[in-house]
């Protein structure tokens, strides 16, 4: 019976001792399954654009100030009552148009009188040439002296100037009269004006009625300075004068108030050959079409000129140039998205935007974004620089 007891004993020893077996082998094999995987490197992405060839618009920017075509004062070209104003500030006229009537009645009277000089001339002309007629023929008989005749030659002479004398009058009474009427001597807006109705105007201190401002054309004034100035020999561009052997010209364009382009361009057709000694700078001008008034004299805008065209050039945004002490580079991304670092000669900045004279060729792919943690000869995941936002 004992050895039965034993026996069972030793049993469940054994079981127990199994049992511990399999629950350290079901924790090891707990602990072994749980443990974390090592992490496979990840491959950093960047973001690739292509570049290509294209023509390449090289702009330089300046503060300008919009001025009118034409700035014309209207003034009275004689004294008198201002008696009539033909129109309303702020209004169109067109060249000839009625603007200020001045009273004639002084005027008028004096073209009354011209013209009765100028009768009372007539007249003693006529008598004096039928006395010369009559004393011909009796000195020709010694029936009249020398004398008389040349009295009467004398004074039909004398005649005739004075009729001469008070034509130049009577014409310049009528002219002096016209000077009543106020015309305009341009085609424009009407900013401003001088005088009253009643106002006592004339030449002199008194004799600015209004002003005419044309500005269907304006010419906008900036001024550039002698680096900008040698920039633009080097580009081959003679600033004030088109070139017939360049497919295009330095035009200009402005920037309106809220902000957007002005849609017309100008072209330069003026340039100071001399510098300003107090600024360093010359002025340079250019005019513009402006049909719907958008742009008002007097205001300043921001003018960016046209200084070259470079053909089949490459360009890449800035933020893709790394510049350092041995030179700007690019990070190219090879076919098989392992990165290059390649220095490259750059050329004109236009914006945003740089131009590579060397070092990339057409086709190729750059790093656009996230080189900063880039090497030479890195493996990278490119994708288009478009598919970021």
């Amino acid at each position: 019976m004992s050895s039965i007891v034993n026996f069972i004993k030793r049993i469940s020893v054994a079981a127990w001792i199994g049992i511990a077996v399999a629950v350290a082998a079901a924790v090891v094999m707990f602990i072994y399954l749980s443990r974390p995987k090592p992490k496979t490197a990840e491959l950093p992405v960047v973001a690739t654009m292509p570049v290509h060839k294209q023509d390449v618009s090289i702009y330089s920017e300046f503060a300008g100030r919009i001025r009118a075509q034409q700035f014309v004062e209207v003034r009275a070209r004689v004294e008198g009552y201002l008696q009539r104003m033909n129109f309303r500030e702020g209004s169109y006229v067109d060249k000839g148009d009625l603007l200020f009537i001045i009273d004639p009645t002084v005027y008028r009277a004096n073209l009354e009188k011209a013209r009765a000089n100028l009768e009372k001339a007539r007249a003693l002309a006529q008598k004096t040439e039928r006395d010369l007629n009559r004393i011909r023929p009796l000195f020709a008989q010694n029936a009249a002296s020398q004398l008389d005749l040349d009295n009467a030659v004398a004074a039909y002479e004398s005649a005739k100037a004075e009729v001469s004398v008070a034509e130049a009058d009577l014409k310049q009474a009528s002219q002096t009269l016209s000077y009543t009427q106020v015309t305009a001597p341009t085609s424009g807006y009407i900013s401003e004006t001088g005088a009253d109705i009643g106002a006592l105007v004339g030449p002199g201190a008194k004799s600015l009625l209004a002003t005419i401002v044309k500005s269907d054309t304006v010419r906008i004034d900036f001024s550039m300075t002698a680096i900008d100035y040698l920039r633009s020999k080097e580009r081959n561009v003679n600033l004030g004068h088109d070139d017939e052997h360049r497919g295009w010209n330095p035009y200009v364009t402005v920037t309106l108030a809220d902000g957007s382009v002005y849609p017309h361009r100008g072209l330069l057709d003026f340039a100071s050959p001399q510098v300003d000694p107090k600024t360093g700078t010359f002025s340079v001008r250019a005019e513009m079409p402006n049909p719907e008034r958008e742009l008002l004299p007097g205001e300043f805008t921001k003018v960016k000129l046209l200084m070259d065209v470079r053909t089949d050039a490459i360009e890449i945004p800035s933020k893709a140039l790394v510049v350092e002490k041995g030179g700007a580079f690019v990070y190219v991304v090879l076919p098989d998205s392992f990165v290059e670092k390649r220095f490259v000669e750059t050329g004109p900045e236009s914006g945003n935007e740089v131009i590579i004279e060397r070092g990339l060729s057409s086709g190729e792919k750059i790093v656009a974004e996230g080189y900063h943690k880039l090497r030479h000869g890195m493996k990278v995941r490119p994708v288009p620089s478009d598919s970021i936002k």
